[in-house]
């Protein structure tokens, strides 16, 4: 295991805004990462989440393989994920099942893969129920103070066309946590950065989740991210360091198998996939250009799914 990095707890339930969103001002530009506390979700709710996962991954595979994915949403198998580009690397060992929302013109077109009833009678209530709460009582909050660190309106990303509550996606991930016989090192998700705007991350306490700060620095230096009771982990995602310019910084991560199973619950606060990312005006200028070209994020998840999903269709 690495260091211990000490990361910015962000209260969300401060009334002062303005403060608030100076600190995670700095937790974005120093980390890309910090702890959000006092969210509203409460611990029950995470818990059954955690219960309900462990319970479709502990199912026989043939029956997970009936909800097998479809473009991005469904069941994904150990090893179907691969972002080490190696060729030695089989993939990361680690199962998970994705799904969005049910409603409106995505949900039709994005269609979930649920487990049948009479298997698992209560997941898809406690599923839905989890998505439904963390978007009204967080994302939408958390994307306004993240706005007004980049002296923003607080509606900002709603009136771009960014923040839409049926466009998020949630990952249920199992990762076996068995060490290598040899003594090397063994990654449940080998190192990546999260595509979309901000993730929000509820673990069930294990150990194994780490970050590079320095992505070009050789050898990489990796830094342990502890679990804190009734906290979330929030980072910054790749599209989010796209429309500031690399100030706001979507942090390289991985997953190490520490020797025990782990289980957690990802929440990918992802734009509408027709809105537009562009810099922001406040961040660039004629002696900062913008790094990045426009880019439609319905494009860019099709391409980096397309570079780590094994056999991605595209259909999502």
């Amino acid at each position: 295991m690495g260091t211990a990095l000490k990361l910015p707890i962000i209260d969300l339930s401060s009334p002062e805004k303005l403060s608030t969103s100076r600190l995670i001002r700095q937790a974005c530009l120093d980390h890309g990462f910090f702890y959000l506390t006092n969210h509203g979700v409460s611990e029950e709710m995470i818990e059954g989440v955690l219960m309900e996962s462990k319970k479709l991954f502990s199912l026989p595979l043939d029956e997970k393989m009936v909800m097998a994915r479809r473009g991005s949403r469904g069941y994904s198998p150990l090893y179907d994920e691969k972002h080490e580009s190696s060729a030695t690397s089989k993939g990361d060992s680690k199962e998970m099942f994705t799904f969005g929302s049910s409603e409106g013109v995505l949900g039709q077109l994005y269609p979930n893969e649920w487990p049948l009833e009479e298997l698992l009678p209560l997941w898809r209530q406690t599923m839905e129920c989890y998505y439904k709460t963390v978007m009204d009582i967080v994302g939408k909050k958390l994307l306004g103070l993240v706005a007004l660190a980049l002296n923003l309106e607080e509606n900002f990303f709603e009136k771009v066309g960014a923040f839409n509550d049926q466009a998020a996606v949630v990952r249920l991930l199992r990762y076996p946590g068995e060490l290598n016989s040899s003594g090397e090192e063994t990654c449940g998700a080998s190192a990546h950065s999260d595509f979309g705007m901000i993730t929000l991350l509820a673990t069930d306490g294990v150990a194994g989740l780490q970050v590079c700060r320095d992505k070009d620095r050789e050898p990489k230096v990796w830094e342990d991210v502890a679990g804190i009771k009734g906290t979330f982990v929030v980072n910054i995602g790749d599209l989010m360091e796209r429309w500031t310019n690399g100030l706001f910084r979507s942090t390289m991560h991985r997953v190490v198998s520490v020797g025990k199973e782990r289980y957690s619950v990802a929440v990918f606060v992802d734009p509408d996939p027709n809105c537009v990312v562009e810099c922001l005006e406040s961040c660039c200028s004629e002696t900062s250009p913008p790094r990045f070209p426009p880019v439609r994020a319905r494009d860019y998840f099709h391409e980096r799914f397309s570079q780590t999903l094994a056999s991605y269709s595209g259909s999502d």
